[in-house]
C-alpha cells in the first residue's frame, strides 16, 4: 500500500478552513506557544500507542501528532516572515539526503551502528556545537534527557562518568537483586525515597543537571 497524497491534501484544506475568517474561533487565535501543550500532550499519547501495540490508537495518535504540524505550518504562513509546509518538509528531506550519503551518495557503511556514528558526524559539522550538550532540551523529563546527554558524549568520546564507584557498585547490586530488570530497581529506588519523603524527580532533575554541566566542562 503506497500513500497518494490526497488525505494529506484533504487535511490541508480542512486546516485552511478552520484558521480562516468564518472558521473556528479556537482555531483561529492559536499560537505557537499556546499549541505546545498540545504538541507534548499528544507525544505521551503516542507513546503510550506505541507501547500498548494498539494499531488504531497508533493511527489517532500519530495523526494528532500530524495536525500539530499542519497547524504550526498554517500558522507560520500568517507570520511576518511566512514559511510554509513545504519549506518543513524541504529542510527534512535535504537532511535525510545529506545525512544518508551511504544511500544518496558513495559513502559505504557496513552495519547501523557505523551508519549512526556517520550521521552524528554529519550532524556535528553542520551544527557546530561547542559542547556535546548543546541541543539537548533541559526541558526533557529526567531519565530521557541523561539517556540523550551519555549518548551524545558517547558519540563525541567524551566520558559521562558521573556517579563514585561505590554508587555503581551498589546500583549494580540493585539491579543484580533485580533479576537485571532496570525498570524494577528504579522504581524501588523510588519507592524509598517515597518512604524517606524525598522527592525522587527533583533528585533526579538535580544529578541530571550535575551531568550537563560536568559534560559541558570535559
Amino acid at each position: 500500500m503506497t500513500a497518494d497524497g490526497s488525505a494529506f491534501l484533504r487535511l490541508l484544506q480542512v486546516m485552511d478552513r478552520l484558521r480562516s475568517p468564518g472558521g473556528c474561533p479556537w482555531d483561529a487565535e492559536q499560537t505557537h506557544a499556546s499549541l505546545v501543550q498540545y504538541l507534548i500532550e499528544e507525544t505521551y499519547e503516542t507513546v503510550d500507542a506505541v507501547d500498548s501495540g494498539d494499531r488504531e490508537a497508533l493511527i489517532e495518535e500519530l495523526g494528532d501528532v500530524l495536525l500539530q504540524v499542519v497547524f504550526h505550518a498554517r500558522i507560520g504562513e500568517e507570520s511576518e516572515q511566512p514559511w510554509d509546509l513545504d519549506d518543513v518538509a524541504r529542510g527534512i528531506t535535504d537532511k535525510l539526503i545529506r545525512r544518508h550519503p551511504h544511500v544518496f551518495g558513495d559513502a559505504i557503511v557496513d552495519s547501523a551502528a557505523a551508519t549512526e556514528v556517520n550521521w552524528q558526524r554529519i550532524k556535528n559539522v553542520e551544527k557546530q556545537r561547542a559542547s556535546v550538550v548543546d541541543g539537548v532540551p533541559v526541558s526533557m523529563p529526567p531519565l530521557v534527557q541523561a539517556a540523550a546527554l551519555m549518548r551524545r558524549a558517547g558519540h563525541g568520546g567524551v566520558d559521562h562518568t558521573l556517579a563514585s564507584a561505590e554508587a555503581r557498585a551498589a546500583a549494580e547490586e540493585l539491579l543484580a537483586k533485580s533479576d537485571g530488570d532496570v525498570g524494577m530497581a528504579l522504581l524501588s529506588l523510588i519507592e524509598l525515597a517515597h518512604e524517606r519523603g524525598t522527592d525522587a524527580d527533583a533528585q533526579a532533575r538535580a544529578a541530571v543537571r550535575q551531568l550537563r554541566g560536568t559534560l559541558e566542562s570535559r
